[in-house]
């Protein structure tokens, strides 16, 4: 695994920054390359909300790896991984073994953005990518070895029971789900058609420090240090809470694993808890915190458990960071920014 080039396209995201500092400490002498459009969908919020890209660099590496080994090892590359040209030239240049396909239209964008945008930011970027691919590789000895597409529980619609598996129907309820599940579709054909070796990867409610994409972890936590009230949609609504280090753990099994080669795999905490739970959580850190319970929004679907049993099986797959402990780690990271 020595001397080997990580391209992760939307490097400067939640999960693409993480894998990043994954792959700089795991994979000695490894090159990774970044390649992110530097977009910003969040306004910053009185004291709270931050701009955490140059805080996620520091993730990667510490201040004095970073002006030693920068130039050597990251490589940071502005650019939309929609645009044949760009991605092209990094293929050419940087000859990646495995591409992490991390970006797409975020769910902060979800209340006002268009399909067309929508469509861009997951559809559009993946058969770019790999038609990119499949061009560099008709032309040159050049061959990718995997592509990780990181789609989304959503495909899954309103969960009929209390958990789904991987080869459960999907219906998803709203656009985001639907081209999600549109760039999975088009990620399973295009790398059976081209023989590229995939995975897909189904997270849930993902959270952790450097967040900035109004996901609801986010957002209660940002709540309870603004000493504002915070909004339940529904008390015995459920999501499958999932720690970014847990994430991007399953990722590295999945992208690394032979057995599990052309594989979809839900990487989740694996057990669901409700935003009340979430919530009780934080009063523990918050004693004069406010919430009310106001009623869930039935445009959104209905989730759960997402059972992590065939990662577990193929990849070893062992999440390690419970509810409690993961807005234990999420307070001290925002603390240490106040």
């Amino acid at each position: 695994m020595q001397n080997k080039t990580y391209l992760i396209t939307g490097g400067l995201g939640l999960i693409g920054s993480n894998l990043a500092k994954k792959i700089y400490k795991k994979v000695k002498n490894s090159k990774i390359v970044i390649l992110d459009n530097f977009t910003v969908y969040i306004d910053p919020l009185k004291q709270v909300y931050q701009d955490h890209r140059k805080d996620r660099f520091k993730k990667i590496i510490n201040e004095n790896e970073y002006r030693n080994s920068q130039s050597k090892r990251i490589f940071v590359e502005r650019g939309n991984a929609q645009d044949p040209k760009i991605v092209i030239e990094m293929l050419q240049k940087y000859k990646p073994h495995m591409i992490f396909h991390t970006a797409a239209m975020p769910l902060a964008r979800l209340k006002n953005a268009t399909v067309k945008e929508f469509r861009e930011g997951s559809v559009d970027t993946t058969s770019n990518l790999l038609e990119c691919v499949k061009y560099v590789q008709d032309n040159s000895k050049y061959r990718l070895k995997r592509f990780l597409y990181i789609s989304s529980s959503m495909v899954y619609g309103d969960f009929k029971k209390k958990y789904v598996v991987e080869n459960d129907e999907l219906r998803p309820k709203e656009i985001y789900g639907t081209m999600k599940l549109a760039g999975e579709i088009v990620t399973k054909g295009m790398c059976k058609e081209n023989s590229i070796p995939y995975n897909i990867v189904r997270p849930s409610a993902v959270y952790g420090p450097t967040d900035m994409n109004l996901r609801v972890s986010q957002y209660f936590i940002e709540k309870a240090f603004l000493n504002e009230k915070i909004s339940i949609h529904g008390k015995k609504e459920s999501l499958d809470f999932t720690f970014i280090d847990d994430l991007v753990d399953g990722c590295w099994l999945a992208a690394n694993s032979k057995k599990g080669e052309n594989e979809t795999f839900n990487i989740t905490y694996g057990k669901a808890r409700t935003l009340y739970d979430f919530v009780i959580i934080l009063k523990k850190y918050f004693r004069g915190l406010k919430y009310q319970i106001v009623q869930r929004d039935k445009k959104r679907p209905k989730r759960g458990t997402l059972k992590n049993d065939k990662a577990r099986k193929i990849l070893g797959f062992k999440p390690k960071v419970g509810l409690e402990k993961g807005i234990s780690l999420y307070l001290k990271h925002f603390k240490k920014q106040k």
